[in-house]
């Protein structure tokens, strides 16, 4: 049986619902009112009047939120998002279902649920570096800790809750589930997650519009576009005047002047806003990818394309020559990071490599790695995503002020280790986790054991 077959009579209700209370209202007031408040035992199916009424009592807070929805209003209910068949990896039984022997349900919602609904932003999604967070950590930037420097409970609880987890084999555990991290891996072979900006049940799009929903993920000393935002004049303004803002008009209605005087982090990034039609794809409008160790331009789109966006997007409130010029005085700090900063210490840093005198792998069993780690991932990024986005004390005193200490810094241990003929490595604890890169490694254990032989030490 067709997993969503019983979707389109209980639509086809609904709209007949729909209409006729357009109609009444009409005679009655010249104007439909306010949407109707759902009835459920009209114009549902029976298995859609039972989850809704089984989880109004189980799942109160659930339910009010998804009865306060556009899907309530739509009458998209529990079984059309969360119906399975028999074959999904994910499936299974729910008590409430029990008298409907066909029925299986699965709690994990994917984007490839939502695109039968809503296509245009699906397909933005998948091709976005939300959606795909996964494969860049392990294929393409081969990150150090998914390689086994951390361990899985610490991916748990950490890394996954935003990048996402990998449940592809449809067996969610306590270290994969609950879990809606933007890039996670779904049984049906979808990447991505709609709910970590549209949150379950309530799918708001003023949610997803304020800064308080990117700031979920986007904050910390690695990546502080939340705290950077509030620095700035357009957070000051946000935190001063927005419960007078819209944040409910329609995707590519939501314009500068009427609706919000400063933008959010979804105006710039994501919203329809004077020409530009409404994105689900959060680089489509970026020429540099700041968050990279070296400052590169995007790679998934066309950065003439990019910053032409991007000077659409400021000249709503800016006039060209302020965009041009602030984006021009960006694209300097980037080249003056890389050519500065990043440049010099990396090749002292490979040096070292090349010598032996670091160890590869392990990561983070010298010093040096430490700092050099934090030296383009924290302070380097604070420099560039400061400058990006009017924050000058990320931009200075956490940016390029810490940067010239750490670069002396290094600067100093490279020494040292080239003195002593190592980098004095030492066991991290916590590491041992799966590799999930596609490098080739040594077992930890093995490699704790040659690193003892080094330095002769006896530590762990």
């Amino acid at each position: 049986m067709n997993r969503y077959a019983p979707i389109a009579a209980a639509m086809v209700s609904m709209v007949i619902l729909l209409l006729s209370s357009v109609a009444l209202s009409v005679e009655s007031k010249g104007l439909p009112a306010t949407p109707r408040e759902i009835i459920i035992h009209r114009g549902l199916s029976d298995i859609e009047s039972s989850c809704i009424t089984c989880h109004s009592k189980e799942e109160p807070g659930k339910y009010h939120d998804w009865s306060k929805s556009i899907h309530a209003r739509a009458g998209v209910t529990c079984i059309d998002c969360h119906r399975a068949l028999r074959t999904d990896k994910d499936a299974m039984d729910c008590p409430g279902t029990e008298k409907w022997s066909e029925i299986r349900i699965s709690p994990v919602v994917t984007p490839n649920d939502c695109k039968r609904c809503h296509p245009v932003e699906a397909a933005q999604f998948s091709i976005s570096k939300h959606a795909r967070t996964w494969e860049i950590q392990t294929d393409q930037i081969k990150d150090p800790w998914l390689k086994g420097m951390n361990c899985s409970i610490e991916r748990a609880t950490g890394c996954y809750v935003c990048h996402g987890s990998d449940i592809s084999d449809g067996v969610l555990t306590a270290e994969n589930w609950p879990n809606s991290g933007c890039g996670r891996i779904n049984p049906d072979g979808s990447k991505g997650v709609c709910v970590i900006c549209h949150t379950t049940h309530r799918f708001s799009i003023a949610e997803a519009r304020k800064p308080e929903n990117c700031g979920q993920c986007h904050l910390g000393p690695d990546h502080p576009q939340d705290e950077i935002y509030f620095e700035s004049k357009h957070g000051k303004r946000y935190h001063a005047e927005s419960d007078e803002w819209n944040f409910e008009a329609a995707p590519d209605t939501w314009e500068a002047g009427s609706h919000f005087s400063a933008p959010t982090c979804a105006v710039c990034h994501m919203s329809g806003i004077g020409p530009l039609a409404t994105t689900h794809d959060v680089g489509e409008r970026l020429k540099w990818e700041a968050q990279a160790p070296l400052s590169i331009h995007n790679k998934d789109h066309s950065v003439e394309q990019a910053r032409s966006d991007m000077i659409t997007v400021c000249t709503q409130c800016h006039s060209p020559r302020w965009a041009k010029n602030y984006l021009d005085r960006l694209d300097m700090t980037m080249l003056h990071y890389n050519e500065e900063y990043f440049a010099p210490v990396r090749t002292v840093v490979n040096e070292l490599y090349a010598d032996g005198v670091l160890t590869e792998w392990p990561v983070f069993d010298e010093e040096i790695e430490w700092y050099f780690y934090e030296f383009w991932h924290h302070e380097g990024r604070r420099a560039r995503m400061g400058a990006s986005m009017m924050g000058p004390d990320y931009a200075w005193w956490h940016g390029f002020y810490d940067l010239k200490r750490t670069y002396q810094h290094i600067m100093h241990l490279a020494e040292t280790a080239r003195e002593k003929g190592h980098g004095s490595p030492s066991f991290v604890p916590g590491s041992g986790g799966e590799n999930l890169t596609p490098v080739a490694l040594k077992p930890l254990p093995e490699v704790w054991e040659q690193i003892n032989v080094l330095i002769g030490d006896g530590s762990k």
